[in-house]
């Protein structure tokens, strides 16, 4: 399949795939909140498969293994960084306002 083929589209979920140690490195990053929301303490925190969403960020939805036989789902937002993208000079106050 071509890379064109492979890109997510803003608005739509990925297909389920192996997480890479960037996706545990953003669980990692949940789990002191899991905890206080769960209760939960000693627990294992691996993630096993996940899926990806564009929408102003990254939505992340995440099988994880917390230990015991027993798997949970989490959905995890990542927000994206505003940054400038282009910038149109010399514009009049009332011109159309227009992207480009």
């Amino acid at each position: 399949m071509s890379d064109v083929g492979e890109r997510v589209k803003c608005g739509r979920w990925s297909d389920p795939r192996e997480p890479t140690e960037e996706d545990q490195d953003i669980l990692n990053k949940v789990k002191e909140q899991y905890k206080e929301m769960t209760g939960m303490t000693d627990l294992q925190f691996v993630a096993c498969r996940v899926r990806t969403q564009v929408a102003g960020g990254t939505n992340y939805l995440f099988e994880v293994d917390v230990g015991e036989n027993a798997y949970k789902r989490l959905l995890v937002f990542v927000p994206q960084p505003e940054h400038l993208v282009a910038i149109l000079p010399d514009k009049m106050r009332n011109d159309k306002l227009e992207d480009f």
